[in-house]
């Protein structure tokens, strides 16, 4: 229970009758224990953290970024999830990627921090969440979210996703309506990442079809297995080594120091992640105003314009080569990206 609700009826109870003071403070203290506050990144981590590289207007360590805190709460299946949150303002919501995390955020949530609450959810089995061996699926995922939203009381945010969260927000649209969604941006992520084999070219290329063997995909990402353009698209394992954004090394440093994944448990959520196709809901569920990010060296970029192509009023920010116009575009440009989402959030 939000604890606003619980000083409202705190104030209707006769605070004079002993019996019902005890049943006040066991309400509070309840609430409380249900509501966590959050307490400071450098508390949590226990320690501080120095980027390899010094850019302009981010941070340089961890302790220069006043503010960011990291909490938890813990799900209606048992599930402790951790999230990271920074700024006052408008409340702004990023659902990572597969394998990502809240670290990955952290010279987004700086700058964004200036002008929006900005939270950054670890989904289970990834970053500061709990490792569990059940829940390994999209649609497990876009309950947590909306689990995650009731938790810190908000009944309208913006919402981005960037890679497979994308995906947890089509199949939270899907299940739960965009009532609770004021703006959304979605960050170059397939529409249908297994191919069907019965599709055309066009059909492949709009959907974003990449594979025709979710075990062979699953297998190359995580366990190392053979992989070819067949298996998989391979130019984002090229793109993903690349060191040409010292924003991008940095983030992906303190991560990588934070943050150690089980591949297990990737394994089961990439695949359910790979045999859904959603492209009824981007098509006819997507009623709200809706950013579409992507780049020249994205593979994914024919299956975005089909996406901005259906949605309603839709923008697409494309991203060329000297912009790092890739599928990590807004970790490894976070000023261009603030930027533009800023814009579309302001309209």
């Amino acid at each position: 229970m939000p604890i606003a609700r619980t000083k409202r009826r705190l104030r209707s109870i006769d605070m004079t009758k002993p019996l019902l003071r005890a049943a006040a403070a066991a309400l509070m203290l309840a609430a409380l224990s249900s509501t966590a506050l959050a307490e400071p990144a450098l508390q949590v981590l226990g320690r501080d953290f120095v980027f390899p590289q010094r850019v302009a207007g981010l941070p340089g360590k961890l302790s220069e970024f006043a503010g960011l805190q990291i909490n938890s709460f813990v799900t209606n299946d048992g599930v402790k999830l951790a999230y990271w949150e920074a700024g006052e303002g408008p409340p702004l919501i990023f659902v990572p990627g597969w394998s990502a995390n809240g670290a990955q955020y952290i010279n987004l949530m700086a700058l964004l921090a200036r002008s929006h609450h900005v939270y950054v959810l670890d989904p289970r089995n990834q970053g500061l969440s709990q490792h569990v061996e059940y829940g390994g699926r999209i649609a497990r995922h876009s309950m947590d979210l909306k689990e995650f939203g009731d938790h810190i009381g908000v009944k309208s945010a913006d919402y981005v996703g960037h890679s497979m969260g994308a995906a947890i927000l089509w199949s939270y649209i899907d299940l739960f309506g965009t009532s609770g969604i004021r703006k959304v941006a979605f960050v170059d992520e397939p529409i249908s990442i297994y191919a069907h084999d019965d599709w055309s070219e066009k059909e492949r290329a709009e959907a974003g079809g990449s594979t025709t063997s979710a075990e062979r995909m699953v297998a190359a990402f995580t366990a190392g297995g053979p992989a070819s353009q067949l298996t998989t698209d391979l130019k984002v394992f090229g793109r993903a080594q690349l060191t040409d954004s010292p924003a991008f090394v940095n983030s992906e440093s303190f991560a990588n120091a934070l943050v150690k994944n089980d591949p297990k448990a990737l394994a089961r959520v990439l695949f359910n992640h790979t045999v859904n196709d959603w492209r009824d809901v981007v098509a006819h569920k997507i009623n709200v105003p809706a950013a579409i990010f992507s780049g020249q060296e994205s593979n994914n970029l024919a299956s975005q314009r089909w996406a901005q192509s259906v949605i309603a009023g839709a923008t697409l920010f494309s991203y060329t080569s000297a912009e790092q116009g890739d599928h990590f575009l807004m970790f490894k440009n976070p000023v261009k990206f603030v930027r533009d989402l800023r814009s579309f959030l302001a309209r």
